[in-house]
């Protein structure tokens, strides 16, 4: 869906507490999500019900709280209204001349609420269109919690209304006979995001493409295997461990003892091939959602988590939130996650040939115009590679993910970007990817940390040239350790493999961009209805929401607010465009 907002709708500075340092060169400490309004409390405010204009947003509000007794935060708060709701509140208020009565009583499936005709301002640079959530003059009296309950008490009693009568609908329709318990029928209409993701998981064809992805293999075996002083008697999880590749590279590496849990029909692979080579008695599958799984005795908690729970666009199919929640449960205090870092990186492309292979093939099929079936690409987001010619200017961070203290919550986010072109040509998409860091403490890693680029002729490590070595015995441990007592044990390898520093620890990153060896995760692109020739020094600024599908918490929905400046060009006299996306 493509909507474009007259030039008075600017998202060209979106609120301090809503953006993400990283992309914003300022620090903030609050991550936003999409309940989050721009404070505009310095500017002059009409009233929502009369002409007359007061000094602040504030003194507006309370006016229309004290004069007609409509209180608009209240009324948002109670209907639990996003942005974009709030927003059509407004402007049907003002373009109705919507009394303060007629609103006393409405719901959240009001039909305004989701026309985006109340999405163009009523007022021109109206700032109730940019106020952050205006504070109530007193706290919510008693009065009022019960009034707000009873409301919240009759949608839902109007819900299950409709939930009956729809039951009761199909029943007639199609003649079914409902005998179900109704512990059932509550079991039967839950959403099931989960069943059909594991099972996607079960097969062998997707874990061997992984595992050749060498970009991706090669960087967990390095850190893991470099990194012995990390690893050496450690107790270690392996989050979604799949083949168990990841857990017994950690056994490999000394690990003590290791945990390696999924939730799919794989786990029952991975143990057989943890047996097969040997590893049986220091790892431990443990086949369910680590949600729900508890660890054998003596074991509460780890020192170590690895996991490869990266996804199109780096979140898709939110298994970090597994992550995060193993990390709450059974992570020791100052214990290591890895990866310990990740970014989203954005930036805008010219993809001429993808444009040929999906979008223009469509308009000449052996003779015949079939270009409605390339009408949906424009609201999915493709998952495709490109090159570092395609790029068309700078990239930048939208999210900055540093994952030894990030909450689940904060995976739904606002972030502004501004972009130059820095070069003429079609810009035809935005690109999204992301880089990953592998730190060693798991401190946050620096701003302009580099990451590494493994290039297409081999400029890297990959997973094949790494020399996997038998598990050392414990007396081989503690002997490189450097212990003063240690006994004097050699290793049958020792004399054809060049010496480790042990106590050298190495920190590893990777970066699946446009100027990277390609991997499996590709890139994402976001396609512009309307491309645009671009000049060199044409700015592209505007907000990148991302959150996941209410359809779907797998999936993801992205909107993308721009506005587009040629060079010399005033920005508050180009329009705002927003496209919305799927990303499943």
């Amino acid at each position: 869906m493509s909507v474009h907002l007259p030039v008075t709708i600017s998202h060209e500075d979106p609120p301090d507490d809503v953006l993400d340092a990283e992309s914003s060169d300022s620090e903030s400490d609050e991550d936003q999500t999409f309940d989050d309004w721009i404070e505009s409390d310095n500017v002059e405010c009409r009233s929502l019900f009369e002409e007359r204009v007061f000094p602040s947003v504030t003194l507006a509000l309370e006016h229309d709280r004290s004069a007609h007794g409509f209180d608009l935060q209240a009324l948002c708060t109670s209907l639990a209204l996003d942005f974009h709701q709030r927003t059509r509140l407004v402007n049907y208020i003002r373009k109705t001349n919507a009394s303060p009565d007629s609103l006393r009583n409405l719901t959240p499936q009001e039909s305004f609420f989701t026309d985006d005709e109340y999405l163009i301002p009523v007022v021109a640079d109206d700032p109730l269109l940019q106020a952050n959530k205006d504070k109530p003059a007193q706290p919510e009296t008693l009065q009022e919690a019960q009034h707000r309950i009873k409301k919240l008490e009759e949608q839902l009693l109007h819900a299950r209304t409709d939930v009956a009568d729809l039951r009761n609908l199909i029943k007639s329709r199609l003649d079914l006979v409902d005998d179900a318990s109704p512990a059932e029928q509550r079991k039967a209409i839950e959403r099931d995001d989960d069943t059909h993701y594991f099972q996607s998981y079960g097969y062998d064809e997707i874990h061997a493409v992984m595992i050749q992805d060498t970009v991706r293999t090669s960087s967990y075996a390095t850190f893991i295997l470099t990194n012995p002083a990390i690893f050496e008697n450690a107790v270690v999880m392996d989050v979604g461990c799949g083949s168990g590749i990841l857990s017994m590279f950690a056994a490999k590496a000394g690990a003590k003892h290791v945990f390696a849990v999924d939730a799919s029909d794989i786990a029952l692979k991975a143990e057989q091939n943890i047996k097969d080579n040997g590893l049986d008695k220091v790892i431990t599958v443990i086949r369910g959602k680590v949600e729900d799984i508890q660890l054998p005795a003596p074991y509460t908690s780890v020192d170590i988590i690895v996991s490869e729970w990266m996804g199109y666009a780096l979140l898709y199919e939110s298994m970090l939130d597994s992550v995060l929640h193993a990390r709450d449960r059974f992570l020791l205090p100052g214990g290591l996650l890895a990866p310990s870092q990740c970014r989203i990186k954005f930036g805008p492309v010219e993809i001429n040939d993808i444009l040929k292979e999906r979008v223009e093939f469509w308009n000449d099929v052996y003779g015949f115009k079939m270009s409605h079936m390339a009408k949906e690409i424009y609201d999915e987001a493709l998952i495709d590679v490109i090159g570092p010619a395609a790029l068309l200017g700078d990239v930048v961070t939208i999210k900055d993910l540093p994952l030894q203290h990030i909450t689940a919550r904060q995976l739904d986010f606002i972030s502004p970007f501004s972009l130059t072109i820095g070069r003429d040509g079609m810009f035809h998409a935005f690109v999204v990817y992301f880089d990953t860091w592998f730190t060693v403490d798991g401190a946050d890693v620096p701003t302009n940390a580099p990451v590494t680029i493994t290039r297409v002729d081999g400029d890297g490590v990959t997973a094949d040239v790494i020399q996997l070595k038998r598990r050392p015995s414990q007396a081989e441990r503690k002997m490189s350790l450097g212990g003063d007592n240690a006994p004097e044990v050699q290793s049958q390898s020792a004399q054809t493999e060049p010496a480790k520093e042990e106590t050298r620890k190495k920190e590893v990153s990777f970066s699946t961009g446009p100027r990277s060896t390609p991997t499996h995760w590709k890139q994402t692109l976001f396609l512009l209805r309307k491309p645009v020739r671009a000049k060199r020094g044409t700015t592209v600024s505007g907000s990148f929401y991302m959150q996941k599908s209410k359809e779907n918490k797998r999936e993801l929905d992205v909107e993308i607010h721009f506005k587009i400046t040629k060079p010399g060009q005033e920005a508050e006299t180009t329009e705002t465009v927003v496209q919305m996306y799927k990303v499943r």
